[in-house]
């Protein structure tokens, strides 16, 4: 069995796809050939659709673009064009500056829900993955359902195994999805000025939302990444080094198609004492900590109380901080003298200097200056695993997350329960777990495939004050995901509590704390309405 589905095109679909991607049937290609604003829009597009970018195009977007002029091009044989500045001044210099202005768009499909952590990794890039909450991912892909089939598991005495369960898992979320779906649909009634598409759009994005939890985490996804060539050599120098296998054996994929593209950028990932030897770098540097780790803590157990969202560190003089950064640009004074001088203003001048910084945030887009970035936050979050795919696309901060296992039990959302599917969504889980312990002693790396999202995932986030605006605003939003929204306005009530940095969270004033009965409702409206603007 393939791991990778192709796509089918007739020949004419073919004639045209072949001159703006560098494969017809591969699950990584890149863009080529296209305006940027048309990439872009491609890429936005990907994130809702259950299409493949290839099909999106054909079915979207030749419709509306002049093509005629692109006919003699070829992309799917790669560029040949001579590159003697770029192998002089990069590679034998080594002056990764010129690496950071050239950019590609690369579409990576059919990646396990593993898979696109590790793609997400590096801040200097950007990312848009399928959406859970718009897609229903009960639909086939070559006949079978969307989970990822590692060779090894399948090759050995647990394929048979591995491939039933997930099959079943996949029917569970079918089932519960449709009854969810007409259970929203019979206590939310339709408002008067609400379309029938906006009102099955709405109520289809809270079914799905309860449902992703059973959802397995070998579930595939595509991922559109836009990236410098060397945050691309970066991300592939890792993931050769990283111990899933799929993010060693896509590695090798994504770098043919990238080297058909920029390939001057990418000439020492493969190379032994360049890019090799970084790879083993990290490879070392992995098995020698978890080994050590392992052997000092290895036998112990979590403590069952560390629960939830808890801010571990903080910075007592946070406040002086954040003033004395605020008045910094204003004045000639060193930072010291700053700092002695804002810890003796009376409250009326502190409150004043914070209230100017901030100003008048008509829309949360509106964020304060660098000075927030002075005052810093760690949090340890056990969520669900679906929480912190959201939680994880935030890249202005420092994230690590432990193995996904089911050591710390799952969340049953409260409208699985009202619709009377408990017993079944618990039926999933326990299976999702039993496989994982079947699949942990032979494939320790792999056994994370089997389980569902509705598992509890233990993270650490560290992020400075400013960015805490702009996430926590963002998170706690009406149209949220309500599992994301519990850590987003956790998070916020321990910095005003816990750190007691009451200016601070006050000057997150895009905070919602009460949750819609239908999250995507409002944003439905706004979509429709934009619609018909442009219509």
């Amino acid at each position: 069995m393939t791991v990778y589905v192709p796509e089918e095109f007739t020949p004419h679909e073919a004639d045209i796809l072949r001159r703006y991607f560098t494969n017809l049937d591969g699950p990584v290609f890149a863009l080529v050939n296209l305006p940027e604003v048309v990439k872009g829009a491609l890429f936005a597009r990907y994130s809702r659709s259950s299409k493949s970018l290839r099909r999106l195009f054909l079915d979207e977007f030749v419709g509306d673009l002049d093509i005629e002029g692109d006919q003699t091009i070829d992309a799917t044989i790669g560029l040949v064009r001579a590159e003697e500045l770029y192998e002089k001044v990069f590679f034998e210099y080594g002056d990764d500056s010129v690496a950071q202005l050239g950019g590609v768009h690369l579409a990576c499909e059919q990646a396990s829900n593993l898979l696109t952590k590790i793609l997400e990794w590096g801040r200097l890039m950007s990312y848009l993955e399928q959406s859970t909450r718009y897609i229903a991912y009960d639909n086939r892909l070559g006949g079978r359902y969307r989970f990822h089939r590692d060779p090894e598991v399948l090759a050995s005495p647990l394929g048979t195994r591995y491939v039933g369960d997930m099959d079943r898992m996949f029917d569970a979320y079918s089932e519960i999805t449709t009854g969810l779906t007409e259970y929203v649909r019979s206590i939310v009634p339709q408002g008067p000025s609400d379309s029938d598409f906006i009102y099955r759009q709405a109520t289809r994005a809270k079914a799905l939302d309860a449902s992703r939890g059973l959802l397995p985490a070998a579930a595939l996804s595509n991922v559109g990444i836009y990236g410098s060539g060397q945050a691309f050599e970066m991300m592939l120098i890792r993931m050769r080094a990283h111990p899933l296998p799929e993010a060693r054996s896509y590695a090798d994929l994504m770098l043919t198609e990238l080297r058909k593209v920029i390939p001057s950028f990418l000439k020492r990932v493969d190379i032994a004492d360049r890019g090799g030897r970084w790879t083993r770098y990290f490879e070392d540097n992995h098995l020698a900590t978890k080994s050590l780790v392992d052997s000092l803590l290895g036998a112990e157990q979590p403590n069952p109380t560390d629960l939830g969202v808890t801010l571990t560190d903080w910075d007592p003089e946070a406040e002086d901080k954040l003033l004395a950064a605020i008045c910094y640009p204003h004045s000639h004074l060193s930072e010291t003298q700053l700092m002695y001088k804002v810890a003796n203003l009376g409250t009326d001048e502190r409150m004043a200097l914070i209230a100017a910084y901030v100003g008048d945030r008509s829309n949360r887009r509106h964020k304060p200056g660098r000075a927030f970035e002075r005052v810093d936050y760690r949090f340890d979050v056990l969520s669900d695993y679906g929480a912190f795919r959201d939680m994880q696309r935030h890249r202005i901060l420092t994230i690590e997350w432990q193995k996904l296992a089911p050591l710390h039990g799952y969340v049953r959302p409260e409208l699985v329960d009202e619709a009377g599917f408990g017993p079944a969504f618990d039926q999933a889980m326990e299976r999702s777990a039993r496989l994982h312990d079947a699949l942990a002693d032979s494939f320790p790396q792999q056994a994370s495939y089997a389980i569902a999202m509705a598992y509890r995932l233990r993270y650490v986030m560290q992020f400075n004050a400013r960015e805490a605006i702009h996430m926590l605003e963002l998170r706690s939003s009406s149209q949220g995901h309500p599992s994301y929204r519990r850590v987003a306005l956790e998070m916020h009530r321990e910095i005003a509590e816990k750190a007691g940095h009451t200016a601070i969270a006050n000057a997150m004033t895009h905070m919602t704390t009460e949750a819609p009965e239908l999250e995507r409702l409002e944003a439905e409206r706004r979509a429709e309405s934009r619609r018909q603007v442009l219509d």
